[in-house]
Parts: structure tokens; sequence; C-alpha cells
């Protein structure tokens, strides 16, 4: 057996990716480079913490359909702009919102959008399946450029207003809340394609987490994680695009978006883990086309088969060929063999160059 490093196991899975961390230390000013290595210094402390910590990859039970009528458990914490975490309880499950603290209010209300997304979707009575607590800390660090989950919460910064505004946007909320749901579904291990595609499904849900909430098919959907969270005079539209890999920005800070959409285009590196920010492009393309064949919404057909895939895959070393055929397999058990279902799923994988 393989065995890695714990890094790979037990990550700190921070929405910004290491490669605009790199472009802004090659292009940023001296503040800005300053900015990013202290950044590196606190995910280093947190990746630390999460390392003491005891192992979370447990396998979930899903609920039956009358379960988990209690909803979520959620609070909210304030680190008031130290490191510290979780900080000072400031809002609690049922409580009602806090006055002039949108981040406070916003990260209550992205993680019941994410609960009602996996409860009623998908029968799943929170990350772990068993009701798990939503713990969020926000208003970390001062003017922190990042968003994290750290094994056992999300934590956000507010950002400096310039590169990144405040982190707690509803794809980012879900998207880093999903990295849970992976974890307590056996985990993906974080390095190369097992890891592109633990980032790819976080993406995944994350966007269905916004399609859920707005009632939205495919075809209305933007597609973006991220969305807003760019500073105002960044020339992008987000961190990143299922619809269109690479095209979610183009700027003299950032550099341009490196996500592929095709095989033909993988990316291999040593750094990010082996590029799983970046090469997480394929598969969420993949769902994005598999949506827009199947059309209606994308949380029930196309989300069902990612989401059934995630539970049973049984593999935390799974490549991209391993999942696509998964995924097919799901499609043939829940629709049938000769299913429209399971023809666009082949053909969704085809087109970003994987044959099942």
């Amino acid at each position: 057996m393989t065995h890695f490093n714990h890094h790979f196991c037990h990550p700190i899975q921070c929405i910004v990716p290491p490669h605009l961390s790199e472009s802004i230390k090659l292009r940023g000013d001296a503040q800005q480079k300053q900015m990013i290595d202290e950044m590196e210094v606190q995910a280093s402390n947190f990746r630390a913490a999460r390392l003491a910590a005891p192992s979370s990859f447990l396998a979930a039970k899903a609920i039956g359909p009358n379960a988990g009528l209690q909803g979520p458990d959620r609070k909210v914490y304030d680190a008031q702009n130290t490191f510290t975490l979780p900080g000072q309880l400031v809002r609690s499950e049922g409580e009602p919102r806090v006055p002039g603290d949108d981040a406070v209010n916003e990260a209550y209300r992205g993680a019941g959008a994410t609960y009602r997304l996996y409860r009623k979707a998908f029968k799943r009575d929170s990350l772990d399946g068993n009701g798990m607590p939503l713990i969020s800390t926000v208003h970390v660090g001062n003017s922190y450029n990042n968003a994290f989950w750290n094994g056992s919460q999300m934590a956000y910064g507010d950002g400096d207003g310039v590169i990144f505004q405040k982190f707690t946007e509803l794809s980012v909320i879900a998207h880093e809340l999903s990295h849970g749901v992976v974890q307590f579904s056996g985990g993906l291990i974080y390095q190369d394609q097992s890891g592109a595609l633990n980032e790819s499904f976080a993406d995944v849900f994350g966007s269905l987490t916004i399609q859920y909430r707005r009632r939205q098919r495919p075809h209305r959907a933007s597609w973006l994680v991220g969305e807003g969270i760019l500073g105002p005079n960044i020339n992008g539209e987000a961190l990143r695009s299922m619809k269109a890999p690479g095209t979610a920005y183009d700027d003299a800070l950032l550099g341009v978006d490196p996500q592929p959409f095709h095989m033909d285009n993988y990316v291999v590196t040593s750094s990010d883990h082996g590029g799983v920010h970046i090469n997480s492009g394929i598969p969420n393309h993949a769902f994005y086309l598999l949506s827009n064949y199947l059309g209606g919404r994308a949380w029930r057909k196309p989300g069902k088969i990612w989401y059934d895939t995630m539970q049973q895959i049984n593999n935390p070393h799974c490549t991209f060929v391993q999942w696509a055929d998964k995924t097919v397999e799901v499609a043939r058990t829940l629709f049938g063999p000769g299913s429209r279902e399971v023809m666009f799923t082949r053909r969704a994988w085809k087109l970003v160059g994987i044959s099942v």
C-alpha cells in the first residue's frame, strides 16, 4: 500500500488556491508579497493544528425521509481579527440576525442553505450524516485573504478589499463545507487526480447549493465558484468557471485562469498537491455538460449520480477514469442500462477526454 504524507490526508482546504498566491508573489508589490508570506505562515500553523487533531475520515449514514426534522445546528463565532479558533460565539441556531455584521449573517444563512441541499436532495443530515453542528468563524485575521475548512469547522477572512472581498459568499461556503462531506464519505486523498476530484466535488456542490436556493435550471445558472469575491479592480468574475474552465479571470496581478477543460491540457505540476485546484476543471466541466444535456434541476439526476458515486466509490486514491466509470455504473443502477442518463454521462466524460 502507498503511504501518503498526512498533508495529503488531512490538508487545510483553502478557497484561494496556491497558484494565485504564487502569482501575487511574482507580480505584487512589497506589501502584497508580505501578505502572501503571512498567509502561508498561518496556513502552516492551521495545518499543524489539524495534524494534531484526531482523524475523521468516516463513513456517514443516510437518514430516513422523516428523520433529521430538527434541521441544522449552526454556530457562528467571531475571531475578532485574530487567528484563534473558534473565537467568541455570536449567533447560535434559531437566534436573530446580528445587526450590522453581514459576515456573521451570511455565514449563518450559507450554512443553512448548504444543509438544506444535502438534507432535502440527498437525505443527508449535515456533513457527517449524523447531525454534526455547522461551526463557522468570521473575521479571521486582519484583512485575511482566504477561507478554509480545517476538518471540523469553517473559517472566513474579510479580504483586504483590494484583491479579495469578504469570503462569506454562498458558493464559497458550500464549497468548503462540501469538503467535510467528502471527508465523512471515506475521503479522497488530497493529491493529484483524487485531490482534483475532491476539489471538483466541492465545486459541484457549491454551485448546486446556489442553484437549489434559487431554484435554477442549468442554463440559467452562472456555474461560477467564488463569484463576487474578487476585488473591484481585478479583471475577473470568480475563482473558477465550471461552464468555461480557464476563463474566470485574466488579470495583471492574478494572471490567467489556468484551469483546463479537457485531458489534452491536463497540467502536470508538483505544486498545489499536484494541481488539485487546476485539474479539477476537467471533472467540473463534465458535470456541467451532463447537467445541460439532461436539463431539469441539476441537483436531481446529475447531482444524485455524483453524490451516490462519492458514497460508493470507496477508493481514496481514485483517478478520473475510475470516478467516471463509477458515475456510469451509478447512472445505470439509478436509471437503467439503456437510459439517456447513462448515454449522456458517457458523452460528458468523452467530451473532456475520458472514455468509459
